[in-house]
């Protein structure tokens, strides 16, 4: 059933908008324009998911539930189909089951990367990767084959701040991966574990040669950057430059420019405050650290992003568009060099977790939380 969304909203409505428009540190960012209408179609329901990887084609998608179920799920008639074999998975909080991505040769690989989380002794858990083959079409496709590759080191109590979002370099040969701080800051500054790092690992999961902090040996072999809270967006652009979202504590979601060997400050320095009202060092005290492209503040409490091609919306071409949990839509950045610039909000009343293109432009949806739904939203 198709339904729009329109540009209908009431003076009271548009001020509130604007109030969260300004990005920490840049005050000249413009207000953004609000209710954009899209039609919009609810393909299926799911319960707590959570990443999407679209198969050869574009018309069937892998999607994960938290809870630790992967489904084969049709996006033109929404028919889903689970895939067996799946990873048993420490779930609660914000951990489970987590991102999916097609190796770059799937096509004739067969092979897709997993990460979740597991547990460890004494009430410990970290995230992991794995890699499996699948045959989507298999009568009763499953996972073969699935093997442990990576782990989060250390496990730590708590269960927050797993990120373990995948993203393949635009040459198919290194596999980068977001590992949070899992909510204790300090990880993120110390070279000697992956916790609050953007890493740098060969499609094996093995550290990839030629990584800043090499020369330090043990687990720095893996670290490309560091100082990172809680990535939840890692993608490429394409002229070939790693980006990442983030989210801060009380204020101050990220969107960086990833670069090798850069610390991005955290828990050092932050465009937001600590939850319990303690300030912390804004990021332009510390010009030495890397800075964010924009920062917001209030937060977005942003899900996944992508860069669009402009294939339905020519005018947003290269543009960031960013599934926002927070803000219940779709934040819309234009970049400019190495800064972004928040051009719209599009409002779509629920929590977004997930954000892919269709091969014809459409938007691909995931509304977070259980009874989320799948959607597609086209130009209207």
């Amino acid at each position: 059933m198709k339904t729009k969304l329109f540009a209908a909203l009431s003076p009271l409505a548009l001020l509130a908008a604007s109030c969260h428009a300004t990005a920490a540190g840049d005050s000249s960012a413009p207000a953004p324009s609000v209710g954009q209408a899209f039609a919009v179609k609810s393909l299926a329901t799911l319960d707590e998911p959570w990443a999407m990887a679209l198969l050869p084609g574009g018309t069937s998608a892998l999607i994960t539930e938290k809870a630790g179920k992967i489904w084969l799920v049709d996006l033109i008639n929404g028919a889903k189909v689970p895939v067996g074999g799946a990873p048993t998975v420490d779930y609660g909080g914000q951990g489970g089951l987590g991102d999916v991505a097609l190796a770059p040769d799937f096509a004739t690989s067969k092979v897709i990367y997993l990460t979740w989380v597991e547990a460890g002794p004494r009430d410990t858990r970290g995230a992991v990767l794995g890699r499996a083959t699948l045959d989507p079409a298999a009568p009763q496709p499953g996972l073969e084959g699935l093997t442990m590759i990576w782990r989060q080191s250390p496990k730590v109590t708590g269960r927050g701040h797993f990120s373990h979002r995948i993203a393949f370099s635009p040459d198919g040969k290194f596999l980068f991966l977001s590992s949070g701080e899992r909510q204790k800051f300090t990880p993120a500054q110390d070279l000697s574990n992956n916790l609050g790092k953007v890493l740098r690992l060969n499609r094996d999961g093995t550290p990839a040669a030629g990584n800043p902090f090499e020369a330090r040996g043990g687990t720095a072999r893996e670290i490309w950057s560091y100082g990172h809270r809680n990535l939840l967006g890692l993608q490429f652009d394409a002229a070939g430059q790693l980006w990442d979202l983030e989210h801060g504590p009380a204020g101050g979601d990220e969107l960086n420019l990833v670069k090798p060997g850069q610390n991005y400050g955290w828990p050092l320095v932050s465009d937001g405050d600590h939850y319990d009202g303690k300030a912390i060092p804004r990021n332009k005290t510390r010009p030495d650290l890397a800075q964010p492209a924009i920062s917001w503040n209030p937060v977005i409490a942003p899900g996944d992003f992508i860069f669009y091609s402009g294939r339905m919306w020519p005018e947003w071409k290269g543009h960031a568009l960013i599934a926002a949990l927070g803000s219940e839509g779709l934040v819309r950045v234009r970049i400019d060099g190495e800064k972004g610039i928040e051009e719209a909000r599009y409002p779509l009343g629920a929590r977004i977790r997930e954000i892919r293109e269709a091969p014809d432009g459409a938007l691909l949806l995931l509304e977070d939380g259980e009874g989320g739904r799948l959607l597609r939203l086209t130009r209207k």
